[in-house]
């Protein structure tokens, strides 16, 4: 079939790139989430899984129609920078600190600041992301809050890398590691690791969808975008993601209308 017959008979479908998170990737949503829109719009969504702090960056060049990442301060720079109009809350989640099953460094409990003082204390094994992700200015920001900021303890190491293959890394090492909890239960290989920090209100995760503004890039598919920000932030889009499971257990939690 020639190009045009493909596009009229639809069996070519328009696309749209996507900006996004490795944890939006990595923890299977989105495998299940653009389909769904797909049988909606006919739109084919390509999703360029990268950092948060990457992501944004891809979209201020214009190499994106649409913004999707964890990093609330960083999206409204964005928006206030006017790359987009609006920032959407979408979803949220939570971070987890998770380690060894022994716990070596005792961060045991639901204080990610005391936890964070003892890994330093110990010099115990910590593996950063390290890549400017949301995930990592959040890390970095607890360090902050645990006054420890300038002295993480000598098992402190950053590999640059994304969700996935940090909790790898901190699975052969038996190291400590701040993870999204939807890649973390999307994670096989866990080795020794466990859960040992949840439950603190600052390890709130928020997600949030923009299109990139087109009187800064002309060339984007915006319409296609807007149609993509309407559909996730819709009822239908946030029933979808509501009803994204592991092993019965909920990852992302719509927000998008409260």
């Amino acid at each position: 079939m020639t190009a045009s017959n493909l596009i009229a008979t639809g069996a070519w479908a328009q696309s749209i790139t996507m900006a996004s998170t490795t944890s939006t990737e990595q923890s299977g949503l989105f495998g299940y989430l653009l389909p769904e829109f797909k049988k909606a719009s006919g739109l084919d969504v390509k999703v360029v899984a990268v950092g948060t702090g990457q992501a944004i960056d891809m979209a201020r060049r214009g190499d994106a129609d649409v913004l999707f990442v964890h990093d609330q301060v960083a999206e409204e720079k964005f928006v206030a920078d006017g790359f987009s109009v609006k920032r959407f809350p979408v979803m949220y989640n939570d971070f987890v600190l998770v380690g060894p099953k022994g716990d070596p460094a005792a961060t045991r409990g639901k204080d990610i600041g005391a936890a964070l003082q003892k890994i330093s204390a110990a010099n115990a094994p910590f593996i950063s992301r390290g890549d400017k992700s949301g995930t990592h200015a959040a890390e970095l920001r607890y360090w902050t809050q645990a006054g420890v900021a300038d002295k993480k303890g000598s098992g402190y190491k950053e590999c640059g890398c994304g969700m996935g293959p940090a909790l790898n890394i901190g699975a052969s090492s038996n190291a400590y590691v701040l993870t999204d909890r939807g890649t973390w239960l999307n994670f096989k290989n866990r080795a020794d690791l466990a859960v040992l920090v949840e439950g603190d209100t600052k390890l709130f995760n928020q997600y949030g969808v923009m299109v990139v503004n087109p009187a800064k890039h002309p060339h984007l598919k915006s319409a296609d975008a807007q149609k993509f920000v309407d559909w996730i932030v819709s009822p239908t889009g946030q029933n979808v993601i509501a009803s994204y499971k592991i092993g019965g257990e909920q990852l992302f939690f719509p927000n998008a209308v409260k």
